[in-house]
């Protein structure tokens, strides 16, 4: 599926769970004919029993619901919540739900990672925050720093035929015209919301494998002044490595946002293995120690920005299933600057260059080790065992409850 530049939305940035959440649930609780949900992470915890009573008071009104949750993201849920569900009619697709051997998820690779939701065909939400409490800031020292988007204007339209087709093979109770209609219900396409021009970009395992690091690529290469890029977990290919090099060297400012107070020790790690190589030519590189950042988010110059749920690691750049909102817009631009200019400001430490030279003897084989590991990962997961990624629609009945809840990566 192929999508083009769309002029004409309206896009308004949401910070962490504090904004995102009740934003979502009051798209929710208006809509009137439709929803589509897709996510990581649906825990059952205070922000997953919200959703959880939103999406059944949606569905019991007579709105279409369609939930998808990832099989090992999500695969604690426990049975009666999400039973409950389904019993009021909201479809609960479980993607690669796969099976336990000897209580652990084995296919832990090329999960379905977006952020997603549309409502009514005409609203959308996108970006990295998972329907969890940690999103929010009275879970702690461990809450997320994260971003999404609100999005209205016809970039929707792309977005909800992607998340329609994603479903409708396992919506088989549907009649087939049913579906068509909702599929050709796109009576606002062209309709203008706002100033800010839009590209949804995915990324899959068959023909978009490479798009979103295509659009990082592009976006580097063409920076002339300033490029700031916050993400979490920061492990890309020797491509964008080299072109975020070269673009410090051309003079162009690039400050990097990355984990000072990592969820995962490991991706502290495996980033500051880069830190030598890309601050020698100029890269200003901040961490960020108020609490873990989770978010996705780059610009470049004064009018590419993106909000989505890829990371730049080997998982979400060639192995998850992503989808990223690239934007050309002077507004959003200086918005989002603002916004982690100010992360910057109050809750960054800049890393010293003379900090990661003193001691670099020693870690440079160990970096140079670890950096071909990542680098050719992708590959050495493809000569595993096969295994066709698949929707499970639950059944309305209660399942059987989860063994003890495994330890996961939260992306």
């Amino acid at each position: 599926m192929n999508f083009h530049w769309r002029d004409g939305n309206r896009l308004q940035l949401l910070e962490n769970g504090e904004e995102f959440f009740p934003a979502v649930f009051e798209a929710i609780a208006a809509a009137e004919k439709e929803v589509l949900l897709e996510t990581f992470i649906f825990f059952k915890d205070k922000v997953g029993q919200e959703l959880q009573q939103t999406l059944i008071a949606a569905a019991e009104r007579g709105v279409s619901v369609d939930v998808t949750v990832d099989g090992y993201g999500s695969a604690d849920l426990d049975g009666d919540f999400a039973a409950a569900m389904a019993r009021a009619g909201v479809r609960v697709h479980v993607f690669d739900p796969g099976k336990r051997v000897l209580g652990k998820r084995l296919n832990v690779f090329r999960r379905m990672h977006r952020k997603i939701v549309v409502v009514d065909g005409d609203l959308a939400f996108i970006g990295g925050i998972n329907f969890s409490a940690d999103h929010l800031g009275d879970f702690g020292p461990a809450a997320k720093q994260d971003y999404a988007l609100r999005v209205e204007g016809p970039v929707v339209h792309d977005i909800h035929r992607f998340s329609l087709a994603n479903i409708t093979a396992t919506s088989t109770h549907r009649r087939w015209w049913h579906r068509r209609q909702r599929t050709q219900s796109n009576g606002f396409v062209g309709v203008s919301r706002g100033e800010a021009r839009a590209l949804f970009v995915t990324r899959d395992n068959n023909d978009h494998s490479n798009d979103i690091e295509q659009h990082y690529l592009q976006a580097i290469r063409d920076a002339r002044s300033r490029l700031l890029i916050a993400n979490a977990y920061f492990f890309p290919g020797y491509r964008v490595l080299r072109e975020i090099r070269n673009a410090a060297r051309r003079g162009v400012r690039v400050r990097l946002i990355l984990q000072g107070e990592p969820d995962m020790p490991i991706a502290k790690f495996g980033a500051r293995m880069l830190y030598n190589y890309l601050m020698r030519d100029g890269v200003e590189i901040h961490e960020y120690c108020r609490r873990p950042l989770h978010g996705k988010v780059a610009l470049a110059d004064y009018e590419w920005s993106t909000v989505g749920s890829s990371n730049l690691d080997p998982l979400s750049l060639s192995l998850n299933l992503e989808a990223n909102l690239i934007i050309r817009d002077h507004t959003f631009n200086r918005q989002l600057h603002e916004n982690l200019d100010r992360l910057l400001q109050q809750d960054c430490r800049r890393i010293p260059l003379e900090r990661i030279i003193r001691g670099y003897w020693w870690r440079a084989p160990l970096a140079f080790i670890i950096f071909h590991f990542l680098r050719h990962f992708p590959q050495w997961v493809g000569l595993l065992p096969a295994h066709k990624p698949r929707l499970q629609l639950l059944d309305p009945a209660p399942l059987e409850p989860s063994p003890a809840p495994l330890q996961r990566e939260q992306q």
